[in-house]
This record gives C-alpha cells, structure tokens and sequence, in this order.
C-alpha cells in the first residue's frame, strides 16, 4: 500500500506512512531470521526422489543425514515451498458392513500377504507383478515380475523365499485362480502353512498388502516407463531394495522394515 501511494500519488514514504497510518520502521522491516537455503534445497530433492512421502517421513530421513530440525520447521519449509501433498477425499457410502478384527502377527514369519499387480509396458504388452509382504516388519519379502504366473509358479516361489527365511505360518491371499491352484494347496499343506482367502470384495482384509501395492504403484510403476520385462524387473528390485533400507514406516515407530526385523531377530517363536 506504502508503495500504491508512492507510486500513483508522488507523497513521499513518511507522507504514505502517516496517511495509512503505518510506523516506518514496520515499513523498512527486514526479516532476520535465517532463510535455512541448503535444507530448503534437500527437502525439496528427497520430497521429489520420494514421490508420496509427508513431512513427517522426510523429517525422519533428515535426522538420519544429521540434521538438526524438528517435525515444526520441517513441516514450514515443507508448506513455504508448496510440497503439501493434496489430502484424500473420504467416500461416503451409503451402507456398510462391520469390519471384521484379523488376527495380528507379533513375531517374524507369522503371517506373510500375498498378491498379483498388473502394468504394462511401453508396447502395451501387460506384466504381471507378485508381491509378498511380512505383515509383522512391513518388509517386501518378495517381488516377481512376468508376463503370466501360474500356481504352480507362485508354489515354487513360495518354496525358494521359504529356504530363505523359513515358511510362514499364515498367508493372506485372495481368491484369484494362481491362489486356489491345487498346486499352492498343495505346497501349503505340505509345509504346514495355513492360506487365509479375503471375503469376496472385501480389498480391507489384507490391508498390509493393498497399503504397500498402493505405495509400489504410486512411487515405481508410475514413475517408470518400461521397455522390457527385464528392465522392469531392475527397477523395481531397486525400487524393494530401497523400500526395505530407507523407508521409514510410521507403524513401526518411523524405523525402516529392515532395521526393526533386525531388533526382533531374537525374538524366541511362540
């Protein structure tokens, strides 16, 4: 306004000031407080090299490098250089079901979920993409990348990452036709393993893994274009890899699945 008067009327800067009124020293006011340039420069580079993370992620990766900040400075520069990711529209139904409680694992390879995405490549040709979470450390225990999968294949999937790491006592799945193959029945019953099928149309019973296929989706298959199934395959192992040593997942107290699968390594089975 100091500068319309200035500007449009010729009064001088004292004159516009009175005229308003306005103290000068209001006027002349410089901010002093520090503009915090190269932490404005690295929230904005992780912001747009991990698409979907909040402020409270991006803090927490912060404190890893060693900066110094809190979750209220994080989040100003966060809001200051317009990084604000666009809030959720809730659905409104018009009727619902209660939900039903699942059972919660408390120790490693309790119960794993089990599930199949779909993309395509730059030729239109479609890919498949197998995905097993454990849902007690979050951690992406398995991704496959193919053209098709067959229950046969998912079984012998299942057998190799079961050497690994010892097969589980539950699985989530769906009730797609690779998960109700006889050839999965069979390796389940064989190893002990219970497979848990999600009620028809009911995504909210393996939440774990529809919660981390949202994640892959919006960070990896959406961010890529790829030329080749093999191609694919790299990006996403690059992608897990990532996902399983840097990511910090709020249910697990903002520790990434690899470092708090680590600090219940120990835990004796039940």
């Amino acid at each position: 306004m100091v500068e319309y008067l200035t500007a449009s009327y010729g009064l001088s800067v004292r004159r516009a000031c009175r005229v308003l009124p306005l103290a000068r020293s209001t006027y002349k006011y410089q901010s002093r407080a520090p503009q915090h340039t190269a932490l404005r420069q690295r929230i904005r580079d992780l912001a747009l090299s991990r698409v979907g993370w909040g402020y409270r992620r991006l803090t927490t990766v912060l404190q890893r490098e060693g900066w110094s900040v809190g979750r209220k400075l994080v989040y100003r520069l966060y809001r200051e250089e317009n990084l604000l990711l666009r809030p959720k529209k809730r659905r409104r139904r018009v009727s619902h079901q209660a939900r039903v409680l699942q059972s919660t694992p408390h120790q490693l390879n309790e119960q794993w979920s089990m599930d199949f995405m779909s993309d395509a490549l730059v030729d239109g040709r479609r890919i498949r993409v197998l995905t097993i979470v454990d849902d007690f450390s979050r951690e992406s225990v398995y991704i496959g990348v193919g053209s098709h999968f067959r229950g046969i294949q998912v079984a012998q999937t299942l057998a190799s990452v079961a050497r690994q790491r010892s097969a589980p006592k539950k699985i989530r799945v769906d009730n797609g036709p690779e998960f109700t193959s006889v050839a999965l029945d069979q390796w389940a019953y064989w190893n002990e393993v219970q497979l848990v099928f999600s009620r028809p149309a009911t995504p909210t019973d393996n939440a774990h893994i529809e919660s981390f296929n949202a994640r892959l989706r919006q960070e990896c298959l959406n961010a890529h274009w790829f030329e080749s199934i093999e191609e694919a395959r790299g990006k996403i192992r690059t992608w897990q890899q990532q996902y399983n040593e840097e990511h910090p997942h709020s249910a697990l107290g903002y520790l990434t699945p690899n470092a708090f699968a680590k600090t219940h390594a120990n835990t004796p089975q039940k």
